[in-house]
């Protein structure tokens, strides 16, 4: 197939009516751009919400102290312990030979203001700009960290999900028969296991982290993509050009790869911005219900909790609902764009 310029890039001229119809679909082009920025500034948190600074500059030494841990005896302290760049000693012990550069947010996630002017949660003020939580955390900053954990738990998700969903699918579709039969009631049985409660059950035994939570939703969410890769190998399967390539005595392998495959994609790519959504909202879901990441970490879910909680400060669920809301709205309108620009009917005009 003859392959066109764009960018440089030696592309194929579908690929680059694909690529301008995503263009051209203005609401969700833009929504791309607003996602990948928001994502890139979550990914630079420490660089942004720290209560450590970003470089001090003691004695005429530099110390980048968002990296490395210094303790309080290198800039004239008494402790071994890492400094506590908050505390107004340390800090006078470092202005009186250098000076220190702060991130915008002086709060990390975890970090708790002592010297709240009233009791938490604090409303927004000029030093946490949008107030702090019932015990003492900036929001702000729980919101940026709290929005790449989501996003880099549904992206990890995501993406495991599609390779299982996709072998499992191209596995039961190429082969058919007794196969998919088996592979479909196997599937039927699966899908309807209480999630919820294995949650329940496996909170209680242990303490879930990222990686148990991972996993265990694995289990589950890789099914949603089992059906749309089956049906384009059962279709495709029968397809003149691979009976041909079969009858040259084509590996299995060769087929599934380099001839269904490729077809089948198209079906899983405009599938899974949805995926990644869903993904996004187990989480916080399960993080609401008490069953999601450990206590302490920035979950966008425990703090719409903690807005629940606590009705006279609504800066809580106003401002876990907004940033939700957004990420949400974004992945859709994502997700539109790329399934429009797949759809060959669909034809946009500037």
């Amino acid at each position: 197939m003859s392959t066109d310029s764009w960018l440089g890039i030696g592309i194929t001229p579908i690929t680059r009516r694909r690529i301008e119809n995503f263009k051209l679909n203005r609401r969700g082009f833009w929504s791309l751009w607003i996602f990948l920025v928001l994502f890139s500034v979550s990914m630079i948190a420490e660089l942004i919400a720290n209560d450590r600074p970003l470089v001090i500059v003691f004695d005429g030494d530099f110390y980048w102290s968002t990296f490395v841990g210094y303790p309080e005896t290198t800039f004239g302290g008494e402790f071994e312990t890492d400094a506590d760049y908050r505390d107004e000693f340390v800090a006078e012990l470092i202005e009186e030979k250098g000076w220190m550069l702060w991130p915008p947010v002086r709060f990390s996630h975890d970090t708790i203001n002592y010297n709240l002017p009233v009791p938490a949660p604090a409303p927004p003020s000029n030093e946490n700009w949008l107030g702090t939580d019932d015990q003492g955390r900036d929001v702000l900053a729980r919101l940026i960290y709290g929005f790449r954990i989501s996003v880099l738990f549904g992206l990890a998700l995501t993406i495991l999900s599609a390779v299982v969903g996709i072998s499992v699918g191209a596995v039961q579709g190429f082969y058919g028969g007794l196969v998919d039969l088996i592979g479909q009631r196997f599937i039927e049985i699966w899908v309807g296991m209480p999630i919820l409660y294995l949650l329940i059950i496996v909170a209680s035994v242990i303490t879930p982290n990222f990686w148990w939570l991972l996993g265990l939703m694995l289990l589950f969410s890789w099914m949603g993509f089992v059906g749309v890769v089956r049906a384009e190998f059962l279709r495709a399967r029968n397809l003149d050009f691979v009976r041909a390539a079969r009858a040259l005595g084509t590996p299995d392998r060769t087929l599934i790869l380099r001839h269904v495959l490729p077809n089948a994609m198209v079906a899983t790519l405009t599938f899974m911005p949805f995926t990644l959504s869903g993904s996004i909202t187990t989480l916080t879901a399960l993080d609401f219900l008490g069953f999601g990441l450990p206590p302490g970490s920035p979950s966008l879910g425990e703090l719409l909790n903690q807005g629940k909680a606590n009705m006279q400060a609504p800066w809580l669920g106003i401002s876990g609902f907004v940033v939700i809301a957004a990420m949400l709205s974004l992945l859709v309108f994502i997700g539109e764009a790329v399934r429009d620009a797949f759809d060959p009917r669909k034809v946009f005009r500037e």
